[in-house]
């Protein structure tokens, strides 16, 4: 029975931390209450949508979307970048665009869906419980995950200049995610096959070290 707890805390304390990510774009753009009130709502709809398809979704379909996931995760990343960097120019022109392009790091992308629905499947086989029934609890987490967080983000007193930093960093973290990833399976997979004489491929490794050095370079340039 405490393992059937411990799975079940461990989910929801993800789903809120995934929910930091919805707040994080509320809490550092200019979008008004009613707008966070109307996305956090969402939130707390989808799940219970999801949870209801349970049941009716074959999990070929799931294996489906995880053999997109690097692709995904690239997509997203690049477009998390260049929003940060079009939400940054224009803050320094003068113009707050934050209230559009919160849309990019807010709103649920295919990768955070799979995750609710993943979520919504595990927590309802493991509590035996219907689906709509643990939508309603994983709603709700995000739904208090997103109000709490962005409350909290914006006594910080953030501009929208920190939300684009923020959706470049997270851009970042995705991109690299998706490179290290498939190096490490890889790696795991050569390991093995390793006594076999098998040759080492180095260009992921290669391309690792170049995007680090990329990004301290064009931080450096920056700074001057």
């Amino acid at each position: 029975m405490s393992y059937v707890y411990a799975a079940v805390i461990g989910i929801l304390i993800g789903i809120f931390i995934f929910g930091l990510k919805t707040g994080v774009g509320c809490g550092f753009s200019t979008v008004k209450k009613k707008d966070v009130l109307i996305l956090a709502s969402g939130y707390f709809l989808i799940p219970i949508i999801l949870g209801s398809l349970v049941e009716m979704v074959d999990q070929s379909y799931l294996e489906g979307v995880a053999d997109l996931g690097m692709t995904l995760h690239v997509f997203i990343a690049l477009f998390l970048i260049a929003a940060g960097v079009y939400t940054q120019k224009k803050w320094n022109c003068g113009h707050d665009v934050s209230k559009k392009t919160f849309l990019v790091i807010s709103v649920p992308c295919p990768v955070c869906l799979t995750a609710l629905f993943v979520s919504c499947m595990i927590l309802a086989s493991t509590l035996e419980m219907s689906g709509w029934k643990v939508g309603i609890i994983v709603g709700l987490v995000f739904f208090i995950s997103v109000i709490s967080s962005t409350f909290i983000f914006r006594k910080m007193k953030r501009t929208p200049e920190d939300l684009g930093t923020t959706m470049m960093f997270l851009g970042l973290f995705y991109l690299l995610g998706a490179m290290i990833v498939p190096a490490y399976i890889k790696a795991k997979k050569l390991s093995m096959e390793f006594s076999t004489g098998g040759d080492f491929d180095i260009v992921p490794l290669l391309v690792l070290s170049i995007f680090i050095i990329g990004g301290y370079a064009l931080n450096s340039i920056r700074g001057q």
